[in-house]
């Protein structure tokens, strides 16, 4: 499915009705240039899951988890990582699969050997089309 977005707002829910499908345990890759719209995305799916914290891109840190009413978080942010055994010693992987918690990977074309053979994975690629223009493309829940 392919949607088109023309504000962060309508990225924002569209994410937001798109956590409504989620039953725990997807690991969520996000694919996208910068500036795309991935942390826009993630903010939703986290108002989505029913997570009151501010949501920032975990740039830094790698991994923030987020306590959700409907499903906790995992975010995390793989742009600085240069292979995927970086993520799995920060304990990332021991996150993917839980039944209470939704796991979403800014920049998952940085772990891609981590991606192969993940069981409930969920690809989503965002294209920044013009000022406030996005195609985000995801399939069907």
């Amino acid at each position: 499915m392919k949607k088109i977005t023309t504000s962060e707002k309508q990225t924002f829910e569209l994410a937001k009705e798109f956590a409504a499908n989620l039953q725990g345990g997807e690991v969520i890759a996000l694919y996208g240039d910068l500036g795309a719209g991935k942390t826009v995305f993630v903010r939703g799916l986290a108002a989505g899951l029913g997570v009151k914290e501010i949501v920032k891109s975990p740039t830094f840190v790698i991994m923030k988890c987020y306590l959700g009413k409907k499903l906790n978080l995992c975010h995390i942010d793989a742009y600085r990582l240069s292979r995927g055994a970086e993520l799995a010693a920060i304990g990332a992987l021991d996150f993917w699969g839980k039944k209470n918690t939704v796991s979403i990977i800014e920049w998952a074309d940085r772990v891609p050997e981590l991606l192969n053979g993940v069981k409930n994975l969920i690809k989503i690629r965002i294209e920044h089309l013009g000022q406030d223009k996005r195609k985000i493309s995801f399939p069907l829940l």
